[in-house]
């Protein structure tokens, strides 16, 4: 029973010890019982000084299958479910939401999904400080790549315009460079936003009506990081030889403005794998003190590593998984990568056994 791995332990024995109504979703079982949903986030609170976690506690509950979610200039924690199940699956509520999770709170926040975001297989979300517009990736094979406008930048719950990234001149266009090359390693676009509708999708269809309206596919968009005045996010799958690519997107100067189409942001196919052995299923992305990318791998075949690219799009490794083998032949993927707020430690995650590491290193001043 997957329940059984989340924070309600073996046959939910700990769900009644929270306060339920500080819970967003339940399931009915088989006998009858009703239990949180597994999902949620958990906060850490880690002493830099001493390397020790000095407390943790649930912060969400009752989410579905969140996944990499971001972080925003206030001092929150976005957490994106990458689920569409809902009332058609025998669920009382539906899901595939955006929640907000102050790093402040002491306990469960009462659960508050920003509909305005849109419903659909999010994964994860970094907000532009400049402007406070929120970029959001989606987990399909034939994902969007999606901003939200917010009325107010601070209170991302008040609403806001959800749109989706098209290409100028090249209408519902496919990035993956899977069925022939549509362009190669370094080449940059110029691009345009396509306003959606219906964003609470009762269907689940987002991407495919966004992409009926001229916006463009990518391959399984995972993670996405702000660095200083542009972003990058990636595409597990996507290339010639679906080993994934990394995108840069520079917004434009007027972004989200009336007259932006003048001055069009570009997206620039920053990366695209050709060889597994280099660089393959690369997931969750950070930006490291010195400028790289740091990604993580997530293959289903083989040895997960952390991998760095420098801003010439050369590759490195970093460290890899030495977690054991599965019987299929695989290990667990790496996960939630991420910095302390001074540079000094990584934090990253193996999704199984359900580890979170703590990597120091002179990180400033690392150079390949």
């Amino acid at each position: 029973d997957e329940f059984n791995l989340s924070a309600w332990g073996v046959a939910h024995r700990l769900a009644d010890d929270i306060d339920r109504s500080k819970v967003y979703g339940v399931y009915p079982d088989a006998e009858g019982g009703i239990y949180p949903l597994g999902g949620g986030t958990t906060t850490l609170v880690y002493n830099l000084k001493t390397g020790k976690l000095e407390r943790s506690h649930l912060s969400l509950a009752g989410t579905a299958t969140n996944c990499a979610g971001g972080k925003t200039p206030w001092g929150s924690w976005l957490s994106c479910e990458e689920s569409l199940a809902g009332t058609k699956h025998g669920l009382p509520q539906d899901h595939g939401w955006v929640f907000e999770v102050p790093a402040t709170a002491t306990g469960l926040v009462d659960p508050k999904p920003i509909k305005a975001m849109g419903r659909f297989k999010h994964e994860a979300a970094c907000i532009d400080p400049r402007t406070g517009v929120v970029y959001l990736t989606e987990d399909v094979e034939n994902s969007l790549f999606y901003r939200y406008l917010p009325v107010d930048p601070r209170h991302l719950d008040k609403g806001g315009k959800l749109q989706a990234l098209a290409i100028v001149d090249q209408p519902s266009a496919d990035t993956r460079n899977w069925n022939g090359v549509m362009w190669s390693q370094g080449q940059k676009l110029a691009t345009r936003w396509i306003n959606l509708s219906d964003v609470e999708s009762p269907e689940g269809d987002l991407n495919l009506r966004g992409h009926a309206d001229g916006a463009a596919f990518f391959a399984r968009g995972e993670g996405i990081h702000w660095a200083e005045d542009h972003l990058y996010f990636t595409c597990t799958s996507g290339g010639v030889g679906r080993h994934g690519q990394i995108m840069r997107y520079v917004p434009s100067p007027r972004e989200g403005a009336h007259d932006e189409a003048l001055q069009p942001g570009q997206l620039e196919l920053f990366v695209e794998a050709t060889d597994r052995a280099v660089l393959d299923y690369v997931d969750n992305i950070t930006i490291a003190p010195n400028g790289h990318v740091i990604g993580c791998e997530d293959r289903k075949i083989g040895t997960n590593h952390i991998k760095g690219v420098m801003p010439d799009g050369r590759i490195y490794t970093i460290a890899r998984n030495a977690e054991p083998h599965d019987s299929d032949d695989t290990n667990s993927e790496l996960a939630g990568v991420c910095f302390s707020p001074e540079g000094k430690t990584m934090f990253v995650n193996i999704y199984s056994p359900g580890v979170t590491l703590a990597i120091t290193g002179p990180w400033e001043t690392f150079r390949v």
